[in-house]
């Protein structure tokens, strides 16, 4: 078996953490290639050496002393180096990144140099080969990522070394510049790596043990997801469930390997098991809730709407045009709703309208704000009868008034609005249907 693991930064904040690392580690032979994080938070006011790069950029990049800051960073690494008595010693790497602000190098390079030095770092404390990711992760002349490309040259790479660390979050460009993914891309960069060596198992490891049925800070204590499938977990993730970057999904997903979250500082936990499809049965019936607030709705009537041809690709031209994605759209006989981020809505909320006017002459439009979306997502509900009907009783007998509801044709998720100073009593009302009541 060969394992992938990446390390988040909270794993790799301090020298105590690198520490535990480094026993998971050798304590599974099959974890032979690891990706680490830039060092995160140490304790609660700390600040993450990914947000200590980019400020200490900016300083250079206006022409600004940033010698200080510099010296903080260094001293993050070294402080490392030298409580773990590593042979290493990163001056001439120093050395060159500040060359290479002072030079402006922009800001992906900036950002970039918190997981190089932490793979380094990693690479001597446990005797692997180091391996620069703009030397294997690539990507397109227009900023989009070369999948292809990066697989291949992982493959070759790693087929010929036995244990390495290769650092997540960045890799090249066509001209050798640094181009980073988005924050908390190290995540994708542990499932490049599984995909590009075809690993069996994708670990990814961080502070809590797995993702939880629900968030943590409406439900006390929420119950663990044992098993989530790729399906549920997009799903959840769009909805704003964290611990994983959503684009990790796609590159195991494609290759069929599972990925498990793990909680380093609980190696024991069982975490939790993200795969293709699965037999198993899930516990409840549903496998998890999130939601999000910030949205809008505008409702679109017209008699005889439905046998107007092209009715709905008129309306959405609308928004097409102005910039403005829609989230979601339930419709009627007579009407149509749009959901969409408040937020850009109102930035072109007139031209819009305007537009709506002008190209289908509806009878009345109608916008309600302030709406909060709630997903519940399941592969169990699909088997299992009037899983609809409990949401909306509980619902009811809290006092929530359902503003829409859009469920998906895979019967995987139901989609809720309701106000948004309602949100989290509904997220309290359909987790204790569901889990609580099934204890």
């Amino acid at each position: 078996m060969v394992k992938v693991v990446k390390f988040g930064g909270s794993s790799l904040a301090s020298a105590e953490q690198f520490r535990k690392v480094a026993e998971i580690i050798h304590s599974d032979d099959s974890r032979r290639y690891v990706v680490p994080s830039a060092p995160g938070k140490r304790f609660k006011d700390d600040t993450k050496v990914t947000d200590m790069l980019y400020s200490c950029y900016e300083l250079a990049a206006h022409g600004k002393s940033f010698d200080k800051e510099f010296e903080e960073i260094k001293e993050r690494y070294n402080s490392i180096i030298d409580e773990l008595r590593i042979n290493l010693n990163l001056d001439k790497e120093f050395e060159v990144i500040k060359a290479c602000f002072i030079g402006k190098a922009g800001r992906d390079y900036a950002a970039s140099r918190g997981e190089y030095l932490n793979g380094m770092t990693l690479a001597a404390y446990l005797g692997y080969t180091f391996i620069d990711s703009a030397e294997v992760i690539f990507f397109n002349e227009d900023g989009s990522f070369d999948f292809e490309r990066t697989k291949k040259a992982v493959g070759e790479r790693l087929a010929t070394i036995e244990r390495a660390v290769i650092p997540g979050f960045y890799g090249s460009m066509p001209n050798d510049t640094i181009k980073t993914f988005s924050r908390g891309g190290s995540d994708v960069t542990g499932s490049i790596v599984a995909a590009g060596i075809n690993a069996d198992l994708y670990e990814n490891w961080t502070d809590v043990s797995g993702f939880l049925i629900c968030d943590p800070r409406i439900i006390e204590n929420p119950e663990p997801i044992r098993t989530i499938t790729y399906k549920e977990l997009r799903e959840l993730a769009y909805m704003g469930a964290g611990v994983l970057h959503e684009d990790a999904i796609f590159p195991v997903r494609k290759a069929g390997i599972p990925i498990n979250i793990k909680n380093t500082n609980k190696p024991g936990d069982a975490g939790t098991f993200i795969v293709e499809s699965t037999s198993q049965k899930p516990l409840y019936t549903i496998t998890g809730i999130a939601g999000k607030k910030g949205f809008a709705t505008i409702n679109i009537e017209k008699d005889m709407m439905n046998s107007e041809l092209g009715f709905g690709r008129r309306v959405l031209e609308q928004f097409e045009k102005n910039g403005v994605s829609f989230e979601h759209m339930p419709s009627g006989i007579d009407t149509m709703s749009i959901v969409v981020h408040q937020s850009e809505f109102a930035e072109k909320e007139q031209e819009i309208l305007s537009g709506i006017h002008r190209n289908v002459n509806p009878d009345l439009i109608d916008i309600e704000t302030d709406l909060a979306l709630i997903a519940v997502v399941g592969r169990g509900m699909k088997c299992e009868r009037g899983t609809a009907g409990r949401i909306f009783s509980a619902l009811a007998h809290a006092h929530v008034n359902v503003k829409m509801i859009d469920q998906g044709s895979s019967e995987l998720n139901i989609i809720i609005g309701v106000n948004e100073r309602d949100f989290e009593k509904a997220v309290k009302a359909i987790y204790d249907i569901f889990v609580l009541q099934r204890l």
